[in-house]
């Protein structure tokens, strides 16, 4: 396992600070440090471009609101482990599949769908995901609702 030996606490809370607001400036991230803007300007990138810490950011969605009331995840067996990369780079191809995880237990792959019905869900189901070559069977389980959602606490550890 990898450990962060080049970050600081000046770093962990400013990393901090982003994780609960992604849209935040840095200027008003460095009033609440007490540091420049140019300073974390400078971490971020450091940040970003050297430790690769930070990937990106992204928008949370209410995808209810856009018409997508179904989030589903799905349990999927595959017919030999060795198979994953292969059914992966497939599921990549289906824009429902918002996210998938390689696991242990008794699924392979464990995976996030996003659907706007549940005739969807079937399609989706039946005539994209069941059809990939490698995938013995699968198990769905659908989200009533979601109780949290929060990023991991890197302060007080």
């Amino acid at each position: 396992m990898n450990k962060p030996t080049d970050i600081d606490q000046i770093d962990r809370e400013i990393l901090s600070i982003l994780m609960q607001d992604a849209d935040i400036p840095f200027t008003k991230i460095a009033q609440k440090i007490h540091v420049s803007g140019g300073t974390v300007h400078v971490r971020m990138k450091k940040l970003k471009e050297v430790l690769g810490i930070v990937q990106g950011a992204r928008l949370e969605i209410d995808y209810t609101k856009l018409g997508y009331d179904i989030c589903a995840f799905l349990g999927i067996y595959l017919d030999k482990s060795s198979l994953y990369e292969e059914v992966a780079e497939e599921l990549k191809r289906i824009p429902e599949v918002v996210s998938a995880h390689y696991t242990t237990g008794n699924y392979s792959i464990f995976a996030k769908i996003i659907c706007k019905d549940t005739k969807h869900l079937r399609v989706v189901l039946h005539d994209k995901i069941q059809k990939i070559a490698g995938i013995q069977r699968t198990e769905t389980f659908i989200s009533l609702e979601e109780s949290i959602n929060r990023p991991i606490d890197i302060i007080s550890e």
